[in-house]
């Protein structure tokens, strides 16, 4: 499973490359020496936690709109 990654142009933009395994690790691993460990982890807990409130927000969102006629 690759990642595309694409640019905006006046063409209408085009495909730069996709980022595979290796360059998702070498991502992964500059990212790490940069905010160290614990910082990674709280950011990602951080990241998981707005997934999550943003999820259930937009499924309550959904409900109302379904018990309203």
């Amino acid at each position: 499973m690759a990642a595309e990654v694409a640019v905006s142009a006046s063409d209408g933009g085009h495909v730069l490359g996709k980022l595979g395994l290796p360059e998702l690790l070498l991502i992964l691993a500059i990212a790490l020496l940069i905010f160290g460990p614990g910082k990674l982890a709280d950011l990602g807990k951080g990241l998981g936690e707005g997934i999550r409130n943003f999820r259930s927000s937009v499924k309550d969102g959904e409900n109302d709109q379904q018990k309203k006629p």
